[in-house]
């Protein structure tokens, strides 16, 4: 470790030599066979680095702080920040300590435990040990550990059978330490000689199930107050809440079993190193296998969808880092040769090789061939009580992004107080419509464009109704179109001339139409309330469907919603001024011809840096401003989201940019256009709402700057949700103290 030396050279050593005496496990090597060993790990250093073994005790000290403080820069360390979002100027320290032995005799043992149960978060005792072992052999799997009580289900002899009176003394350390952190711990002991030595205690990486339900006990308990409960759970933990599960109905293959490690499931192709699984894992899901894990490996299990090992018990760096992340890990499978040489497993007959599917299931400890269809899971009781909490607490409201009833429902049942942005497009794109769409972009003409439009509006209106029945008492705020118009044509000849074919136009006349629609920056050309200014009649029919279907639940339904129409892409004020007018017009007329006092509001997106400066401006136009930060992160940073991902990671790899900036909201510039739009905008309405609808609404830091700068909202997609709430919660509290 020190010298940076594979450890693979002395384990093919040490296994060899297991192979010639015959025996299983390293502790069955006599002493001279240990000397043999010795000596040919003396020659391999030798060999690999061309200097002798330091034999000088202060040299050997001396080159292992090096080690430590150099560890800081290591590719794992580096990854372990960028994963957990860690600053690079922390610096890490160096503990030295005695050393004390577990592998004197049957009298000395070592283990790891935890306080209470990190997979799901019951209240019991919950470890692994290892009679006459060091530590390092508890994690690495060569040998079985044992459980250290009886609760366990493991059926090897309980360090609670074997060792009582040192399992008492154990029991009462382990209460008092989580009564001293008021935490859940995961400690590290060694027994020497039948003396009882406790080495480290930290607190426990847990799953987001066992978060929850351990903040929620530990309320209930007394030992922490409601505010530290809910700051103990991180917004992300609350994502594994909502991974699925094997259905338990579906058939499937069991190729073999080992420890239910980390809960939840996953499927992908096998890889067997963590560079592989980095590399595929941008682009399809991939399960990494590996006969145990090392924290070389932290890069590759952070993509995978689920780690599996065949060794390592419950306590193994795979099982660890796994619920820690918050990643299915099915450990210590012994059934399974691993072969990295020839890129395959196998079980018995089988063989598996690199890139089958596989099916983990983490919550059993089972492994099937092939893809096995999932269900999603269920919250828990201590969930929504502790949801609740969060919900007393939190100021900013959390919406949803959804474009369809079903959607709409989903963000319900995960806590959305509304639509944030209903994108109406979406909607133009579905098979029975899309033919009604392409018309519309071809007419010739005004009328024939309007009639192209009739066809569409009893559409768009039936899914307005459904999205308002579902989001009864909250509000909905939708988008008018805004993508470019050629979004919508096929793209290549033969398609093109399939289109002809089907609407009976001379192939010729249609590319012309296309190529007279083709923009060089589509995302910076004609679109949004561009569209609306030059052809008015498209806003027209969609500010229609939208009125006609919210006094129609609300007469026929009795559903009450806000309807918040929104306007995207203004620049300028009086595009703003121009369409607001239109909508407010039409919207007056329908509501006096169905007799409804529906309530409804005009509004628009900011999401160009010149709308921001002059928010005032437009804001005398407009009752809500919503920010679309996918589109203010273009144009402020003048990237295309569609490209950038081939580079944004070097900038962020190299330290240009802290993060990617269309995953979490760039404060200094992005964040500052947000501030002087709300600013500007209630100078002039105090009341004015303002909202984030872009993608960065579901995302914690994101969520935090937004409650900072005093926005009314943040909307997310609906399995975001949850997430945000708790963000939302995170922001008052952190505020508070």
């Amino acid at each position: 470790v020190v010298k940076g030396l594979d450890s693979e050279y002395m384990e093919h050593e040490l296994e060899k030599m297991r192979e010639e005496r015959g025996v299983e496990f390293d502790n069955q090597l006599s002493a001279a066979d240990m000397k043999k060993l010795v000596e040919k790990y003396k020659a391999i250093y030798r060999d690999k680095l061309g200097e002798d073994f330091p034999t000088d005790p202060m040299e050997q000290l001396w080159a292992g702080i090096d080690a430590v403080f150099l560890s800081w820069n290591v590719k794992r360390a580096v990854e372990y920040r960028r994963i957990h979002k860690l600053p690079d100027n922390m610096g890490t320290a160096v503990n030295v300590q005695t050393m004390v032995f577990g592998n004197m005799g049957e009298d000395c043992a070592t283990g790891v435990a935890f306080t209470r149960d990190p997979a799901n978060g019951e209240k019991r005792f919950f470890g692994e040990f290892l009679v006459n072992a060091q530590g390092e052999d508890v994690v690495a799997g060569i040998r079985t550990p044992q459980p250290v009580n009886k609760s366990s289900e493991n059926e090897l002899p309980s360090m609670e059978e074997i060792m009582p009176s040192i399992y008492k003394e154990l029991e009462a350390i382990y209460l008092k330490l989580e009564d001293h952190y008021k935490e859940m711990q995961d400690i590290e002991f060694t027994i020497e000689n039948n003396k009882l030595w406790m080495l480290q205690t930290r607190t426990g990486k847990r799953t987001g199930q066992a978060a929850v339900k351990i903040a929620v006990d530990m309320e209930k308990e007394g030992m922490i107050d409601r505010e530290t409960a809910i700051l103990r759970v991180e917004p992300e933990q609350l994502d594994q809440f909502l991974h699925p599960q094997v259905d338990p109905k579906a058939p499937k293959s069991k190729i073999c079993s080992g420890l239910a490690a980390s809960p939840g499931a996953a499927c992908g192709k096998i890889v067997f190193t963590a560079d592989e699984a980095e590399q595929a894992g941008a682009s399809e899901k991939v399960i990494l296998v590996r006969l145990e894990t090392s924290p070389d490996d932290i890069h590759g299990m952070n993509v995978a969808q689920g780690i599996l090992t065949a060794r390592g018990g419950m306590t193994s760096h795979a099982a660890v880092v796994a619920r820690g992340m918050g990643k299915c890990c099915v450990a210590g499978c012994s059934a399974l040769k691993v072969d990295y040489e020839n890129q395959q497993f196998s079980v018995g007959n089988q063989v598996f090789k690199k890139g089958e599917y596989i099916t983990l299931n983490g919550t059993k400890g089972e492994v099937y061939k092939g893809q096995v269809p999932m269900i999603e899971v269920g919250f828990t009781d201590e969930y929504y009580e502790f949801m609740n909490w969060v919900d007393e607490y939190k100021r900013l409201k959390v919406r949803t992004n959804a474009d369809t009833p079903k959607d709409s429902q989903v963000a319900r049942e995960f806590g959305a107080q509304g639509i944030g942005l209903c994108r109406t497009e979406h909607m133009f794109f579905e098979k029975d419509r899309i033919a009604a769409v392409r018309k519309m972009i071809l007419a010739d003409d005004l009328e024939s464009r309007r009639q192209a439009l009739e066809i569409l509006k009893p559409m768009q209106k039936n899914d307005f109704k459904g999205i308002f029945k579902a989001m009864d008492g909250f509000p909905v705020n939708i988008r008018l179109l805004d993508p470019p118009l050629h979004e919508f044509l096929p793209q290549t000849d033969d398609e093109l001339r399939e289109l002809a074919s089907e609407m009976g136009v001379d192939f010729k006349t249609l590319q012309d139409k296309n190529d007279t629609l083709h923009e060089f920056n589509p995302m910076l050309g004609h679109r949004g309330c561009r569209l609306g200014v030059t052809y008015p009649e498209i806003y027209d029919m969609q500010a229609a469907a939208i009125m006609e279907a919210l006094c129609e639940v609300q007469k026929e339904d009795n559903v009450k919603v806000v309807a918040e129409i929104m306007i995207p892409l203004v620049a300028v004020d009086k595009e703003l001024s121009f369409l607001r007018k239109r909508v407010v017009d039409i919207a007056e007329q329908i509501k006096k011809d169905y007799g409804v006092d529906a309530e409804y509001c005009v509004g628009t997106m900011i999401e160009l840096p010149r709308a921001a400066l002059t928010a005032d401006q437009i804001a005398c136009h407009a009752d809500f401003f919503s920010f679309g930060t996918n589109d203010l992160t273009q144009t402020a940073f003048g990237l295309s989201r569609d490209d950038a991902g081939r580079f944004l990671p070097e900038y962020v790899g190299k330290k240009v940019l802290p993060e990617d900036p269309f995953v979490s909201i760039d404060i200094d510039g992005v964040g500052q256009l947000m501030e002087i739009a709300v600013s500007k905008g209630r100078s002039v309405k105090s009341d004015l709402k303002v909202g984030i609808c872009g993608e960065h609404g579901g995302e914690p830091i994101s969520v935090k700057f937004c409650h900072r700068i005093n926005l009314n909202y943040v909307s997310c997609s609906p399995y975001r949700v949850p997430i945000a709430r708790l963000a939302a919660a995170h922001a008052v509290l952190e505020e508070k103290k």
